[in-house]
């Protein structure tokens, strides 16, 4: 079942924010950049660095790991430790 949009619960950011730095399991370089989005647009994390820069919703039902974080996949396309960027929107919001 879909929840009902609710106006009330949107929230998002004032202006684009970006970091850098090491990814915490895989000892890559990766650079994030958060954006403001739409009403009803959601929390979707989009893989510029992969052909077609797929979105991908932040849903438990696209969990396919959690053995060291969470990971969200859809076809190939993977986001991992999700949760910290999560836990901090939600706590910007409360």
């Amino acid at each position: 079942m879909e929840a009902n949009f609710n106006p009330d619960k949107q929230h998002t950011l004032c202006s684009a924010v970006s970091i850098s730095g090491t990814g915490l399991h895989t000892g890559i370089m990766v650079d994030m950049t958060m954006k403001p989005a739409n009403p009803g647009f959601g929390i979707q994390f989009q893989r510029v660095d992969l052909p077609n820069k797929p979105l991908i919703k932040a849903d438990c039902d696209l969990v396919t790991d959690t053995s060291r974080g969470t990971t969200l996949q859809i076809d190939d396309a993977k986001i991992s430790t999700i949760e910290h960027v999560l836990a901090a929107l939600v706590g910007k919001f409360q």
